[in-house]
């Protein structure tokens, strides 16, 4: 079967410029791309003719050898060779060798493209108390980072003309193939440093201080990393700016201990408390709250604040505050005091006599989790 003409496959005249037959390929290719026609090996016969034929016609050494002696030049001399795509050539190649056309639009590839100038990112720490981590805060840090010079200007690479890419054409047993990559100069950038103000790096960047606002969300805690966006550093020659990452450290209270979204701490009563009952204020992170404590109390009971915790992170609502009671046995008596508790224990009165119903340590495990 004889190869159609290349003008004839991209529906342009003989003496179509360089624009309009890249336009005529972009239409073709955007029409018969294989993403756009899933199975239809039609449309991927089209897409790989009308490629072929650009692959010719965008080359001028190519296009004039096939002005002048027609498919017969192409043979042995370098496009896709007598054999079109089947020498070994797959759709992945032919996106590799059309990256400019497709600009990186099609899941086939697409090749090296110029890259997206961005700075590069900045990683903090940042302390919280519960409070803070409760109720949510605004932080202002002062941070370092890399910042234009000012005075610092930049050019057009000379390598690769803006590009940001090489274009590097192998000779192999299918033909001429072509690929992209990322040019060494620029490193796929685009431009160069034209002049560096003193005290600046090669690519126009200087350390500076800056100081950065941070709002801190509720529920926040240890390890939770905080993404403030463009307040990294800079780009080299004007691109966008990396984030600052800030990430969360706790502060050790010295009274309350955090266990997820649960509070602990202790509380420490007298004999005298246990036996007659007391009221009591202990802080929490709310502020100072007086709590009951019955008559009759022993030492390792569990009183439960209900949403005294901190904000949940993974659902609504608040975690609780659990305080643990200690009845303290005191170390030093005086006379009058010994001989008080001498006398009790003569008199049977103060003998240790579980009612059955006081909650072993397994039971109070479990209330914690209920």
């Amino acid at each position: 079967m004889s190869k159609r003409d290349y003008y004839e496959i991209l529906g342009v005249a003989k003496n179509a410029s360089a624009d309009e037959i890249k336009k005529a390929y972009r239409k073709m290719a955007l029409k018969y791309h294989p993403d756009k026609n899933p199975g239809d090996k039609s449309a991927e016969e089209k897409f790989k003719e009308a490629a072929e034929a650009y692959e010719v016609l965008s080359d001028d050494n190519k296009k004039a050898r096939y002005d002048q002696f027609g498919h017969a030049g192409m043979n042995g001399g370098g496009g896709f060779g007598g054999g079109g795509f089947g020498g070994g050539m797959n759709m992945e190649d032919i996106f590799s060798q059309f990256g400019d056309i497709f600009g990186g639009h099609f899941g086939g590839g697409g090749g090296a493209q110029r890259q997206q100038q961005r700075g590069s990112n900045l990683r903090v720490r940042i302390k919280l108390n519960l409070e803070e981590m409760v109720n949510g805060t605004q932080k202002t840090i002062k941070v370092k980072k890399m910042k234009m010079a000012p005075g610092a200007t930049s050019k057009t690479c000379p390598t690769c003309n803006g590009s940001g890419v090489q274009v590097k054409v192998m000779n192999t047993m299918f033909g001429q193939m072509q690929t992209q990559t990322h040019c060494s100069t620029c490193q796929g950038i685009g431009r160069i440093a034209d002049k560096i103000p003193a005290g600046a790096n090669a690519q126009g960047l200087i350390k500076e201080d800056e100081e950065v606002t941070i709002n801190i969300p509720a529920g926040a805690r240890e390890g939770i990393q905080l993404n403030v966006r463009g307040k990294g550093n800079d780009a080299p020659f004007g691109g966008n700016p990396g984030d600052l990452l800030v990430v969360v450290e706790e502060e050790v209270d010295a009274a309350i201990k955090r266990e997820g979204d649960n509070l602990h701490q202790e509380l420490y009563i007298s004999f005298a408390e246990a036996a007659l009952g007391t009221q009591k204020e202990i802080p929490t992170v709310g502020g100072k709250v007086k709590i009951k404590v019955d008559a009759g109390t022993q030492s390792g009971k569990i009183l439960r604040l209900s949403g005294k915790g901190l904000p949940s992170i993974d659902s609504y609502g608040k975690g609780d505050m659990f305080v643990h009671i200690n009845v303290w046995t005191p170390q030093h008596l005086s006379s009058e005091q010994r001989e008080f508790f001498e006398n009790q224990i003569k008199n049977g009165d103060m003998i240790a006599e579980p009612s059955g119903k006081e909650k072993t340590f397994f039971d109070k495990v479990r209330d914690l989790f209920n």
